[in-house]
């Protein structure tokens, strides 16, 4: 019998495709793979699509859609000044702008009643924790999106049920009762900012009461932890991912860029043709990095004799010295550049990364091994799965030696040395052997008959079926 996507048409053969509507949150790293599945649910034509976002981000948004997807903009209220996180002035802001959000739900509501055909499904970034009250009210089936690994959000759980480190008597480890394989010193457990928690409680809430979670990630990398979710914390889990795969080809440089190819994609194609390898460098574009830190960083790449391609956030200041010192060996980029178009370029061979989960699996995907330096947020988790799990990465060790970001500054030495590891030492066999069964099994995944490309066909028909009850 014929797939949906063989017949083109989901739910029932005589009615028209489901509508879903996609509503990220206002964060580069949380609105890139929503666009990755709106692709994938129109290239398979799974479903219509419209993606709803703000003025601020509308370029960035419609330079990443296909011209199938209709875009609606919600104004932002002006007293916010920024439009997204990259905007905002530290992490103890997140909160703050997660909340402004808010305001847009009237706009939003009136949109989402007003849409013809009617949305079928409400895919919501779990930080817009107030959607779920408008789908409620409109009588919208709802799914949220958790933009990290299976991995962190089973973990998580635990922290909040276990609360390792509040008892004084319990020692410097904790061992996870359900996995004990897996064991966090305490200094690496990421605690949740105070001004955090209030939101985390809303967004559990919102979370709960969907009808499940995306979760950008697949059977055959996470089994165990997806499982568990199913079985002891739920709402199901979708494994849909890497949603990086989503679209046939990566074409978003010419389309981000325009025609000419950018600087940074000619230095890669010449080190290529000259045989030689690079390591990629890129620390997020959330979290500002200190000048002292991004002095140490320099110094680090200097030492470690290697190429390296290194994509600084705009405002970043390195020493322009630094730059000419380095000049053939090095390169310097600002802004925003295809991530996973360098990741895949032939020469790019390791990737220093902050360890967002986004920057995972693109790494993961292309089979290059990460040296991984997570900061903030669920990023040490992800760290922690990628080395001890995956084996696919080496860890950068912050001065009071955990692998956390509440360590202080790190040294160039320990930069140079991680470096030099993931690119020339005896970690690099594994880890590359590792990266490649991943990669592989990650494109069998999201391949026709796949885990993944079985598991969206799956949320889309049942979902459907759920709002046509509802209808």
């Amino acid at each position: 019998m014929g797939s949906m996507a063989e017949a083109g048409v989901s739910c029932d053969a005589s009615r028209e495709l489901p509508h879903v509507v996609i509503f990220p949150f206002m964060a580069r790293g949380h609105t890139i793979p929503l666009t990755q599945l709106a692709n994938l649910l129109l290239r398979r034509r799974l479903a219509t699509v419209t993606f709803f976002t703000t003025p601020g981000n509308a370029a960035f948004v419609r330079a990443l859609l296909p011209a199938g997807a209709d875009v609606v903009e919600l104004p932002f209220p002006a007293a916010q000044g920024a439009e997204n996180v990259e905007g905002i002035a530290s992490v103890s802001s997140f909160a703050g702008f997660a909340e402004a959000t808010l305001a847009l739900q009237p706009r939003f509501e009136e949109a989402l009643a007003s849409m013809r055909p009617a949305a079928s499904l409400l895919v919501a970034d779990a930080f817009l924790y107030w959607t779920g009250a408008s789908a409620a009210a409109l009588g919208v089936p709802r799914v949220s999106f958790l933009g990290t690994s299976a991995f962190a959000h089973v973990m998580r759980e635990m922290f909040v049920r276990d609360k390792p480190g509040s008892d004084a008597t319990g020692g410097s480890t904790y061992t996870v009762p359900e996995f004990p394989h897996v064991q966090f010193p305490l200094a690496d457990i990421p605690p949740l900012p105070i001004s955090v928690l209030a939101l985390d409680a809303k967004m559990g809430m919102a979370v709960a009461g969907s009808r499940g979670v995306i979760m950008n990630t697949f059977h055959e990398q996470e089994s165990r932890y997806i499982e568990h979710w199913n079985r002891h914390v739920g709402p199901r889990a979708w494994p849909i991912g890497p949603l990086c795969l989503a679209r046939e080809s990566s074409t978003d440089v010419d389309r981000v860029h325009g025609t000419q190819a950018p600087s940074w994609l000619v230095w890669l194609d010449e080190k290529a043709a000259a045989g030689q390898s690079v390591i990629f460098v890129a620390l997020g574009t959330l979290l500002a990095v200190s000048d002292a830190q991004l002095g140490e960083v320099a110094r680090g790449l200097e030492e470690a004799q290697v190429n390296f391609l290194w994509a600084l956030r705009p405002d970043d200041n390195v020493d322009l010295e630094f730059e000419e010192r380095v000049q053939g060996r090095g390169m310097v980029t600002r802004g925003w550049v295809n991530q996973q178009a360098i990741l895949q370029h032939d020469c790019v061979a390791g990737f220093l990364s902050h360890c967002g989960w986004n920057s995972v699996l693109e790494s993961v995907c292309a089979g290059v091994p990460l040296a991984v330096w997570p900061m903030v947020f669920d990023q040490p988790l992800n760290a922690k799965l990628v080395v001890d799990e995956l084996g696919v990465g080496v860890r950068v060790k912050t001065s009071d030696d955990t692998t956390g970001g509440g360590g202080g500054l790190v040294k160039s030495g320990e930069i140079s040395r991680a470096v030099r590891e993931i690119m020339l030492g005896d970690t690099r066999a594994s880890a590359l052997k590792n990266a490649a069964v991943l990669a592989e099994q990650a494109g069998l995944a999201m391949s026709a008959g796949g885990s993944s490309w079985n598991m969206v066909e799956k949320m889309i028909s049942e979902l459907c079926v759920a709002a046509d009850t509802l209808g």
